[in-house]
């Protein structure tokens, strides 16, 4: 099973993600995480934010994400993955694949900025939501309303619909 959280910068995927690797640690579940930012780091950030370079960025991801899923360990995927027709792709070559978009308010990520992307690179590099295009999903497997949520609602909310389709005893 691959649960893959999109969303623009500082939507909660990381936090999320992060949340849900310990809990199936705690359930002894074979689990790990793909954080895009991760990626960018393994490959000594030998990619910008082109629209070439995301393209290439998240199809890494998804060959992660596949060999993760055909080897039965859960992957918990954590990248804006701001293009459609690659979360397409991801969801016709991963079987277990389930998108669950974390939908925040761009003027609150703005405003709050965790990790200083917006306060950092703002004329700098081309942001998901104000300079890159984040294609609306067109079929997610949920849609959390993250503005409206706590962090515990949210991360609940994940786990009702893991329960729901058979993910929790992955």
């Amino acid at each position: 099973m691959i649960i893959w959280l999109i969303g623009i910068s500082g939507a909660g995927k990381t936090t999320i993600g992060r949340r849900l690797h310990q809990y199936f640690q705690e359930q002894g579940i074979k689990n790990d995480m793909i954080d895009g930012d991760d990626v960018r780091d393994l490959f000594d950030r030998d990619l910008g934010y082109t629209d070439a370079d995301r393209e290439a960025n998240i199809k890494r991801i998804i060959l992660g994400a596949y060999l993760l899923d055909r080897n039965d360990i859960v992957g918990i995927i954590c990248n804006i993955s701001p293009l459609e027709h690659l979360r397409a792709l991801a969801r016709r070559k991963i079987p277990g694949y389930h998108e669950i978009y974390l939908k925040k308010d761009l003027s609150i990520s703005r405003k709050n900025d965790v990790k200083g992307v917006y306060r950092d690179n703002e004329g700098k590099t081309p942001i998901v939501g104000i300079d890159a295009s984040f294609d609306e999903p067109q079929h997610p497997d949920l849609v959390l309303e993250v503005d409206k949520m706590t962090e515990v609602e949210t991360f609940q909310a994940v786990l009702d619909y893991l329960a729901q389709c058979g993910g929790n005893n992955a």
